[in-house]
């Protein structure tokens, strides 16, 4: 498929805009109490929203690193703002930019770009890549139905689209609470589904009168489920695990026989620390050797029991900074 290149100008800049915001962050955490409305998690969320009027500004940075062989890192930045609209309705809009290098990282021992840049392609199958980008700007809007604090469970809905320079994204996900001991024991369900379109260039291989043989739009579902817990082991901080099933389908309709792509599971530690106005969180997720890969069930596209596709990793590592006003 011939594709354009990139260059890593950028590559520093943005790697520097992402540590800044946390490193700015965590120089102001210094109010000993915790707040209600900080994410206790990296990946799965709660039913804890911000409290009328109030403002939350929260930088995070997404590691997704190792693949079969080679090098492969993606480094994702998220710079959000959230506001409570009301106690149980909380609106955000964050930018989502991310930078990339891969080399002979595939299954074959070629270079493999990640799925965040579809529409780039080494200089070579086995040329190093590097490349910037811009992703997309996000709004996010959850409304809690229950509260874990005054009825049986916490239950909310969440809603965020994306709208980026070759990337249309719709989220959506449905929030589980339970608290126990006096809530100093929080456990969280999440089910995502997402709904994804890409521009891809034209495959000069493919068969001239299909869509891959022109510039198309790329369609794709994930489907996830996540459970998590955390503990409160002293004050202001909490220790937990967290767990993730992930699921690809290669079209809108995941329901339909034959859609599934990939089943992937993730799973690791989590570490919490909030204050009165200032929170941060540090999450690592490790690939479960149990993966799936429907789509190629030929030997070789699952190594050691983890799939290597385009939006699949060895390990994943989030860390979130965020400072009420």
């Amino acid at each position: 498929m011939s594709r354009k290149t990139t260059r890593p100008l950028s590559h520093h800049r943005l790697c520097g805009m992402a540590l800044a915001g946390a490193l700015a962050g965590t120089a102001l955490g210094t109010v000993p109490q915790a707040r209600a409305g900080e994410p206790l998690f990296g990946y799965i969320y709660t039913t804890d929203l911000l409290p009328a009027g109030k403002v939350e500004a929260e930088q995070w940075l997404t590691g997704r690193l190792g693949k079969a062989g080679g090098d492969f890192s993606l480094w994702q930045g998220r710079t959000e703002v959230e506001y409570g609209l009301t106690d149980n309705l909380q609106i955000a809009a964050y930018a989502n930019y991310a930078w990339t290098h891969a080399r002979q990282d595939g299954v074959d021992g070629n270079t493999a770009v990640p799925e965040t840049f579809a529409e780039y392609t080494p200089a070579s199958d086995t040329a190093s890549f590097h490349g910037t980008k811009y992703e997309g700007t996000s709004v996010e809007l959850i409304w809690r139905l229950l509260s874990p604090y005054t009825d049986p469970i916490g239950l909310a809905l969440y809603v965020e689209p994306l709208v980026g320079p070759k990337t249309r994204e719709l989220e959506s996900r449905l929030i589980v609470q339970k608290n126990f001991l006096d809530d100093q024991l929080v456990v969280a369900a999440n089910v995502t589904v997402e709904q994804e379109l890409r521009r891809l260039n034209g495959d000069p291989d493919a068969d001239p009168l299909s869509n891959d043989a022109s510039e198309h739009w790329d369609h794709e579902t994930d489907v996830n489920f996540g459970l998590a817990a955390s503990y409160r082991f002293a004050p202001n901080w909490y220790a937990g695990v967290e767990f993730q099933n992930e699921r690809e389908f290669s079209n809108f309709h995941f329901w339909t026989s034959g859609s599934a792509n990939n089943v992937a599971y993730y799973a690791g530690p989590t570490i919490h620390y909030g204050g009165e106005r200032f929170f941060v969180n540090l999450t690592y997720l490790e690939q479960l050797p149990f993966a799936q890969d429907l789509a190629n069930p030929s030997p070789g596209f699952v190594k050691s029991g983890r799939t290597y596709a385009d939006d699949f990793e060895r390990r994943r590592l989030r860390l979130k900074v965020g400072v009420t006003f």
